[in-house]
């Protein structure tokens, strides 16, 4: 067992912590190594099984990152993105994959990423399911195939804890359309519309954010002209989907060189 590659989970109370660690204990091909919350957490100090409400897993909850890095091969982490620039630095460090399912990163963070990529595989995608990798994919080809006669418009719901807006996987889509077109999509993107707006603006890719009950998460990108409209539609029941593919790369990232990648290359899209 402890062949295996060893994951550690950052964020590990919250609920993708949970499902990435379930999601580790199940499989047969890695090994829960460590788990991971701010400091101060009530979870710290315990056996992270027990935190979850099961048995205990022999894995004590930590505020020491670099420690537990350091013992393992991959860290998955969906956190926050000041969080998240952090442990990039010390994934770095480590030499271990880091894999970054954090969404509401802004440019600036991502920039931050850059100088830890040359000592350590980083894998970052808004969205980890094959499926939604796919529709990225689809999405770039039909806005490749459209001129601006069709208005471009990405539509996402997600559960209302959900906390920034348009979902990472939305930008994905709206970034693979912009592609698609050969524009640049900082000078398209219309994501805001709120009293007298006037007409929508020819080649604009616009973003609508639903938030309710707890949908796991929902993507249409709609393509409509006068006369006819074409939706390509993705649809979460479970967010295991997520830690399934968050996993795959973190285990895909282990024969790479450092460099930054995407699940476009884990799935070889």
């Amino acid at each position: 067992m402890n062949d295996l590659p060893g994951i550690v989970i950052t964020g590990a109370s919250g609920r993708m912590g949970q499902m990435l660690i379930q999601t580790v204990q199940e499989s047969d091909r890695a090994r829960l190594a460590g788990a991971v919350e701010r400091p101060g957490h009530d979870w710290i100090g315990r056996d992270v099984g027990e935190a979850m409400g099961g048995a205990p897993l022999g894995v004590t909850v930590t505020d020491e990152p670099l420690e537990a890095f350091a013992r393992a091969q991959a860290v998955i982490d969906f956190t926050a993105p000041a969080a998240t620039v952090e442990f990039a630095r010390l994934a770095a460090q480590a030499r271990a994959v880091h894999v970054i399912g954090t969404t509401g990163m802004s440019d600036e963070d991502i920039a931050a990423l850059e100088p830890c990529a040359r000592h350590a595989v980083i894998v970052r995608a808004g969205n980890m399911s094959l499926g939604v990798n796919l529709l990225v994919q689809l999405t770039k080809r039909v806005a490749a195939a459209l001129d601006e006669d069709f208005d471009i418009e990405v539509i996402e719901a997600h559960h209302h804890h959900k906390v920034d807006a348009p979902s990472g996987t939305a930008l994905m889509l709206g970034e693979a359309a912009a592609v698609g077109r050969g524009v640049d999509l900082r000078e398209v993107a219309d994501r805001g519309r709120d009293g007298i707006t006037g007409p929508r603006q020819r080649g604009d890719i616009g973003f609508t954010a639903i938030r309710g009950g707890d949908i796991v998460g929902e993507h249409d990108v709609l393509f409509a002209a006068p006369g006819e409209r074409i939706t390509l539609r993705h649809v979460a029941t479970d967010r295991a989907i997520f830690a399934r593919g968050a996993l795959r790369a973190a285990l895909w990232g282990q024969d790479r060189k450092p460099g930054q990648y995407d699940m476009v290359d884990v799935l070889g899209l």
